[in-house]
């Protein structure tokens, strides 16, 4: 956790209460200046070109945004960019402050703790060894990879035979 260095050694309680304060100064702060370049595009010419769009993608931002922004915390790259167009959207500031206060309250704990172990562990190893970490990169790559076409394969054969598994459609050959 490089970025965080200064809090190697400290009590947990200390590291989760300086990674909240850090998430709810910047994300808040994403949220805001999105407001800011969605008000400017609201008032322009583009927003007189897609003014129902934009009433369309307000509403459903108002009604699935709270989720999507506590969500947002799991993601890596997406966060930023929803959080900012919360804002660009005008996201109800009550609704995204209390999103993001549970996001940040799990974020927090996850980074303390499993994150910050699995990416020091991986820095470590690959300051001693670059090619393997490298390795066990492509390992865990491959291996997600592998997992998720296998769930949508299930899945997927799942939807052509009915919703049945290979043990539903066997049952019935076999009793006859």
């Amino acid at each position: 956790m490089p970025q965080f260095a200064f809090l190697e050694g400290q009590p947990f309680w200390v590291v989760y209460v300086t990674l909240l304060v850090v998430i709810m100064l910047r994300a808040p702060a994403t949220h805001l200046l999105g407001r800011g370049v969605g008000a400017g595009v609201n008032r322009g010419r583009i927003g007189e070109r897609l003014g129902p769009k934009l009433d369309a993608a307000k509403a459903r931002i108002d009604h699935y945004g709270a989720p999507v922004v506590t969500l947002s915390f799991f993601t890596v790259g997406m966060q930023t960019a929803i959080h900012f167009a919360s804002g660009a959207v005008r996201m109800r500031f009550p609704v995204y402050i209390v999103a993001t206060f549970i996001g940040g309250l799990i974020w927090a704990g996850l980074w303390g703790t499993v994150i910050s172990g699995l990416v020091g562990g991986w820095l470590v190893l690959f300051l001693d060894s670059p090619w393997t970490a490298v390795g066990v990169v492509a390992v865990a790559t491959v291996a997600v990879t592998a997992l998720v076409l296998r769930s949508r394969r299930k899945r997927n054969k799942g939807e052509r035979t009915g919703g049945k598994t290979d043990d539903e459609e066997k049952a019935p050959a076999e009793a006859a």
